[in-house]
């Protein structure tokens, strides 16, 4: 393996796949990507052992693990099924939202709701605005000391689960400085959560639309001040990209596994189909692109963990990670052949999943926008 691990790390590791191997069983996760949804019981056995406050700083009752060291953790929660990771993540991103931006009293409050086992959510998506934020209609308009809220959310994660949403409001119509980020409780009159949508991938992880209607918040539920709501989402992006990308890695390695060991079994004319050369080339490719993004990500992490800005390589890292993820996980169901293409075995599955992660957190095509704004200034300066 090119990434060399510290002995901690190696320990991680194994508590992960000990873990996983326990509580995320095939057939179960089977079952639930069927169904559609996972059930919130089987979450219990991960916030029993902590694995929700892995990335929360000590100060605030976490683990306080860095993220290089949390990534590698949930990278291999992610080969068993990366929706059940990317639940548990979703609530660090939306916790680091105040974290940054808000008091130490809101990231409290936050940690708080959190540590016992409930879930948080992010949301700033809408029908008309995904990867445009300016166009963001929701409304936050100031009575007092309250803020009432309305307008129409969509896709957002967690949101069906959770009991704390970090949410993107408009309070002035000043383009992207007219948006502001608050604390919501999902109990707060007015709420009203849709359906679960019925992904093609990612579907153990929960996704539903969620519409505000005179939604009464305390001002002090105003993280940071008003206007600064894109530089806490964009903020919010660029650490939720780099674990999108840590999860993409572990699907990868999954679809590596499960591919090579087919070919050394499944023989034809007379030998198995790992001797022939066309198989080796897409195994070939398939480790190279396992190796080369774990790198990728792993660098990214240790950045953010130095306090570097990731603006463009956590760009950098999706797009690549989750492109190059597709081709992987598409040989991988090549290699399998006929039975790739069904779901007597998990290769489809990981083939689905991962074209999601070439939509969220912004899509592949404006990851390639960033980088080469980023790479325009830096040109600018020079």
């Amino acid at each position: 393996m090119a990434l060399q691990y510290t002995e901690t790390q190696r320990e991680y590791i194994h508590l992960a796949k000990e873990f996983g191997d326990k509580y995320l069983k095939p057939e179960l996760i089977k079952k639930y990507d069927k169904e559609g949804y996972c059930p919130e019981e089987l979450f219990k056995p991960a916030i029993q052992i902590g694995l929700h406050m892995l990335e929360i700083p000590k100060e605030y009752g976490g683990a306080g693990l860095s993220y290089e060291d949390s990534a590698l953790v949930f990278e291999k929660i992610a080969e068993y099924d990366a929706g059940y990771a990317l639940t548990l993540i979703t609530s660090f991103v939306a916790l680091r939202c105040v974290m940054l931006a808000g008091t130490k009293e809101q990231a409290q409050r936050l940690a708080n709701i959190i540590e016992p086992g409930h879930f948080a959510a992010f949301t700033m998506s809408e029908a008309d605005a995904g990867s445009d934020a300016g166009s963001v209609k929701a409304t936050a308009i100031r009575r007092g000391d309250e803020y009432i809220l309305n307008g129409d959310k969509a896709f957002a994660t967690n949101g069906g689960i959770a009991d704390i949403y970090i949410g993107i409001f408009r309070t002035s119509d000043n383009g992207n400085h007219g948006l502001s980020a608050f604390m919501i409780n999902k109990n707060t009159p007015g709420i009203w959560v849709g359906k679960h949508e019925d992904k093609m991938g990612l579907r153990l992880s929960n996704t539903v639309p969620i519409a505000f209607r005179d939604v009464h918040i305390p001002v002090k539920n105003l993280i940071g001040k008003e206007g600064r709501g894109i530089n806490i989402a964009l903020n919010s992006l660029n650490l939720s990209r780099a674990y999108v990308s840590t999860l993409t890695v572990g699907i990868m390695q999954r679809a590596l596994n499960e591919a090579a060991k087919y070919a050394n079994a499944r023989e034809q004319f007379g030998k198995p189909i790992s001797r022939f050369e066309s198989v080796q080339n897409m195994l070939a490719d398939m480790a190279t692109a396992v190796e080369t993004s774990r790198l990728l990500v792993n660098n990214t992490m240790k950045m953010m963990d130095v306090g570097q800005s990731v603006r463009k390589e956590g760009a950098m890292t999706k797009l690549y990670v989750t492109d190059v993820a597709q081709k992987e996980t598409s040989d991988a169901v090549q290699i399998l052949g006929g039975y790739g293409y069904t779901k007597a075995y998990p290769v489809e599955k990981l083939m689905r999943d991962v074209k999601g992660f070439q939509i969220l957190e912004g899509t592949n095509e404006i990851q390639r926008m960033t980088i080469a704004r980023e790479v325009e200034k830096e040109y600018e300066l020079s």
